[in-house]
């Protein structure tokens, strides 16, 4: 039995550029949904009392900003990365 990558799956610059754009639009959208998720988390919390919670609700609200602000400069990046690569 042999196993070989499909080479053949994507023709192109173009269609690197479409999956690539996928999934980044992916992590961008689950990084904003965890972002609002885990601001009102930590606003219920801190507003209840319960600082144990609101502390950990903060550290979310931070990682998924970083997340987000770090998707979304991945775009710019790999749009540069590929111009690079036509330019080779």
């Amino acid at each position: 039995m042999n196993v070989f990558p499909d080479f053949g799956g994507l023709d192109g610059v173009s269609d690197m550029k479409t999956v690539i754009g996928a999934l980044l639009t992916i992590v961008l959208i689950v990084a904003v949904l965890m972002l609002i998720v885990s601001a009102i988390i930590w606003a219920i919390s801190a507003s209840s009392g319960n600082y144990g919670v609101a502390s950990k609700a903060r550290t979310g609200t931070l990682v998924a900003l970083g997340a987000a602000a770090l998707a979304g400069c991945a775009v710019a990046w790999v749009n540069w990365l590929i111009s690079i690569g036509e330019q080779l």
